[in-house]
């Protein structure tokens, strides 16, 4: 009788949640962590502590008892600081009374902004491969993802693309654009923006900006899409990659206060404010951390240029990334061709650990993505194990 009714009652939650399947990629990763001796080149973890400044920072606010409600959009000193560094940083202009929040990671900044603005039937752009967070987020709201392969524009969305996309699909709302994007590793430099802003402004669309990982582009330094279209954009950012802080949970999300104070009754009814200890160490990220990152970037580009030229050594064809630390590389012909079966099989036999292609959309079948936020050691040993694993094929 109880379990017809628990039966009944799972009937009636919501279909499109239902409809939502798990993280293929971290369920793979759970799957292949039971394997003796696998080195993994999973998830998108830096290897990096953070930093002591920061980590006294949030001691120190635990020792002063800080541990009550903050402003449901942060604390103002934080929310301060966070304008600086993007205008510092990116040459984009925010007031912080009104135009930015402060949430629970660039997770929940995504989450709350789709929320905020789709609707039922409405259609959000999604250039793949991505990381496929933002498409879940659109189901739930009864929105329709339309995907936008670029894999034949060696992973880059063009203008062209982008304009046909448009015209087609009247119902669009919003585009999501990351970048340096996960899991290419590819970004967009200020031409390539200054294009696509061409033709967005033709339209009334939002550009969901996802630039978490901003702080780790190499080469030209990164141009924000906030800086050429600060009308249409929702910037996030955080101190997730560029401080190793993932787990304090500490995003931004910063747009014109029109649409700030929308996206902040969504933000403040799903978590009321982010951790306030943590809002006290990304304070401190913020203002005495500027360049923190620079030493990790340095050494994930140690890590990229190794990693680049001893995979495609040894038969895995991939586009260098210029930003995060990620390595999208085209699986060899002597291994299975679907992505999944090829990583099963690399890690049972090689006992190396990669995420497979298709979890990312269209244009991943047939590649795998590499983490290269792990040590160099760890790199030179998993490229060992996969050039002994190949030479048997």
């Amino acid at each position: 009788m109880q379990e017809d009714k628990l039966s009944a009652l799972v009937k009636l939650l919501k279909p499109e949640v239902a409809a939502v399947k798990p993280s293929s990629i971290l369920k793979f990763n759970q799957d292949i962590s039971q394997i003796p001796g696998i080195l993994k080149l999973t998830l998108g973890e830096p290897d990096f502590t953070t930093p002591e400044h920061i980590k006294a920072a949030g001691i120190n606010a635990i020792k002063q008892n800080d541990s009550h409600y903050t402003n449901s959009a942060g604390k103002i000193e934080v929310r301060q600081a966070a304008a600086n560094y993007l205008a510092t940083k990116y040459n984009v202009h925010y007031d912080p009374t009104s135009e930015i929040l402060v949430t629970a990671g660039t997770t929940e900044a995504i989450f709350s902004a789709l929320t905020t603005i789709v609707s039922k039937g409405d259609e959000v752009l999604i250039p793949t491969p991505i990381f496929p967070l933002y498409i879940p987020d659109t189901t739930v709201n009864q929105g329709v993802p339309v995907f936008m392969d670029t894999s034949a524009n060696h992973f880059v969305l063009s203008p062209e693309l982008l304009a046909t996309t448009l015209k087609n699909h009247p119902r669009a709302k919003v585009l999501v654009l990351n970048y340096p994007t996960n899991p290419t590793g590819v970004t967009y430099r200020r031409k390539d923006l200054e294009a696509l802003a061409k033709v967005l402004r033709q339209y009334n669309v939002f550009v969901l900006c996802d630039e978490i990982y901003s702080e780790l582009t190499y080469g030209e330094p990164h141009v924000s899409m906030a800086e050429l279209l600060p009308e249409q954009t929702i910037l996030l950012n955080g101190v997730s990659k560029s401080h190793a802080m993932t787990g304090w949970r500490i995003g931004v999300l910063a747009a014109p206060a029109a649409i700030a104070q929308e996206i902040g009754k969504v933000h403040q009814f799903a978590i009321t404010s982010a951790t306030t200890v943590a809002q006290d160490a990304a304070l401190e990220a913020f203002k005495n951390g500027l360049n923190d990152g620079q030493e990790m970037k340095k050494a994930y580009e140690k890590r990229r240029d190794y990693l680049f030229g001893a995979l495609q050594a040894i038969g895995f064809e991939c586009v260098k990334p210029e930003g995060a630390f990620y390595l999208f590389a085209k699986i060899p012909v002597s291994l299975p061709q679907d992505s999944f079966k090829c990583c099963y099989e690399l890690a049972q036999e090689a006992k190396v650990a990669l995420i497979p292609g298709a979890s990312f959309g269209g244009g991943g079948e047939g590649y795998v993505r590499i983490s290269y936020a792990a040590s160099l050691t760890d790199l030179k040993e998993a490229v060992k194990r996969l050039k002994n694993y190949l030479a048997q094929k």
